[in-house]
């Protein structure tokens, strides 16, 4: 193929990227501000703080118009070149089709490059920093992180608590929802707390129960409990890629706690090949269609139906319905199925 053809396809999709990217860029930040407009004048924060959370807002945004300005500079720059006929000349002097779309994997590639680091770095980062900037904005204190279905058994014993906070200063732990069972004996309490130092559990008013007796109601109670008190496992979206590695690791994960942080280290790595993916699909897609008003709306039709499968296989991999590592590469795979039937076609 002419290397002057292939600069001049580069040269008009590089431009149409970037006009794809201001405009998905200002969407989704105009939709983030106008789902958190009532809050912002509910709380009235200074300038400074209502900034500050939207900047750490921004790589999230970023990441999301970085894929999807692709198939919107693609399909219109080869929409065009339907249009003006230059494909069929193209055609004419011997070029194949699809010698146009395999130079477009060169920036995009780049692309992926920067979307792989800001996914790792920046967007857990920014993530962290949106949750702390809107607890400011409410003048309240960020939460502890907490631990949800505890359970130790060591033998002829069962400790289990819903729900364990990060321990204080003084290694104090509250827990919610406990029940203890030591022999024949069970008890039951709504809270306690662990005490990580002396490694007791303190239930508050429990229930005792016995066989053969009345249940009765103690205002207090203390019993050993000889467990390490770990700290709860980070929100995996808010990790870095070493942190979310580390995690992994950890042998008191509960197993929707490891097929989450699996599904989210795959996708860390699915997610920046969405670019390449989709200027595959597009290229192939853009040499079929014949006018700029079906370029738009196969733009459309494009993003939805990825997201569609996107935003469904978070929870499909943390059900267990679906391993997170096919979980995350399945929507590239469907694209990439798509490039595949739609070259075929054009071979």
């Amino acid at each position: 193929m002419p290397t002057i053809l292939t600069r001049a396809v580069l040269r008009e999709v590089t431009l149409w990227y970037v006009a794809g990217v201001l405009l998905f860029f200002s969407l989704q930040m105009t939709d983030a501000l106008a789902s958190t407009v009532s809050r912002i004048m509910t709380y009235d924060p200074p300038l400074g703080k209502a900034v500050a959370a939207f900047a750490a807002y921004l790589p999230s945004v970023l990441n999301k118009t970085l894929a999807a300005a692709v198939p919107f500079a693609v399909l219109l720059t080869f929409s065009r070149m339907q249009r003006d006929s230059e494909l069929k000349a193209a055609h004419a002097a011997g070029v194949r089709p699809l010698s146009l779309v395999w130079p477009l994997l060169l920036p995009f590639a780049v692309v992926s490059v920067l979307a792989f680091w800001n996914t790792g770095t920046l967007v857990p980062a920014g993530l962290k920093n949106w949750d702390r900037a809107w607890f400011d904005i409410y003048g309240q204190a960020v939460p502890p992180a907490t631990q949800d279905s505890y359970t130790y058994a060591p033998p002829g014993a069962l400790y289990h608590a819903g729900r364990v906070q990060t321990a204080d200063d003084n290694g104090v732990a509250p827990l919610s929802g406990v029940m203890v069972q030591r022999g024949t004996e069970t008890l039951t309490a709504q809270s306690g707390s662990w005490d990580t130092r002396k490694q007791t559990w303190t239930l508050t008013t429990p229930w005792v129960v016995k066989p053969g007796e009345r249940p009765r109601q103690l205002p207090t109670l203390t019993v050993p409990q000889n467990d390490v008190l770990r700290p709860p496992p980070p929100d995996p979206k808010q990790v870095s890629n070493a942190e979310l590695r580390a995690t992994l690791a950890r042998p008191d994960l509960r197993p929707a706690q490891q097929r989450d942080y699996q599904f989210q280290f795959w996708q860390r790595l699915a997610d920046p090949v969405t670019p390449m993916v989709f200027a595959l699909a597009a290229g192939a897609l853009g040499l079929l269609i014949r006018n700029r008003a079906a370029a738009f709306a196969a733009v459309l039709v494009f993003i939805v139906c990825f997201y569609a499968l996107w935003v469904t296989m978070p929870t499909l991999a943390r059900a267990g319905a679906l391993d997170p590592a096919l979980a995350a590469w399945l929507p590239n795979a469907a694209f990439l199925l798509l490039a595949g039937a739609l070259a075929w076609r054009l071979r």
